[in-house]
């Protein structure tokens, strides 16, 4: 099969790229290009921003997506993953902005002590304990269930 263009260059399958993890399967750019482009995502975004949003990058990661994953493409590869490094950073943005709370190098000495006394009694009766008291009873009542037949 030739290449698209000229401009491709193919590596092999050995060869590893950094950050390839970065890449989701080409179907999530589809979806998500579709779905930044309904009409009930242009409505939310006009009443949220007060404009619609470009919702052109979806639609090139996925024409990169398609090129990576069919053509070993690696310029397109380099471009998908930067564009998924400044869509993670923009996420993160307000985390690294943050100089408000003080970050932790490590968990407080006792996050998984018991509960106190008047917190157990008080969540003896939420729905949570409910559910989990029923599963491990429905657990405990299979395996007091099993039987073995011999034919």
């Amino acid at each position: 099969m030739p290449e698209p263009n000229s401009t491709m260059k193919n590596t092999t399958p050995e060869e590893e790229i950094a950050y390839e993890w970065l890449i989701k399967p080409c179907e999530i750019y589809k979806e998500e290009f579709r779905d930044c482009t309904s009409i009930r995502a242009r409505f939310h975004q006009y009443f949220i921003f007060g404009e619609t949003l470009d919702c052109k990058q979806w639609q090139i990661d996925y024409k990169n997506c398609n090129l990576w994953s069919e053509y070993k493409d690696k310029e397109a590869c380099k471009q998908l993953i930067n564009s998924e490094k400044k869509r993670r950073l923009e996420r993160l943005e307000g985390h690294y902005k943050n100089d408000i709370w003080q970050k932790r190098d490590k968990p407080p000495e006792n996050w998984n002590a018991p509960l106190p006394s008047w917190l157990e009694k008080e969540n003896s009766k939420s729905y949570l304990r409910i559910v989990s008291d029923k599963l491990k009873e429905n657990q405990y009542e299979k395996e007091e269930k099993k039987f073995c037949t011999i034919m």
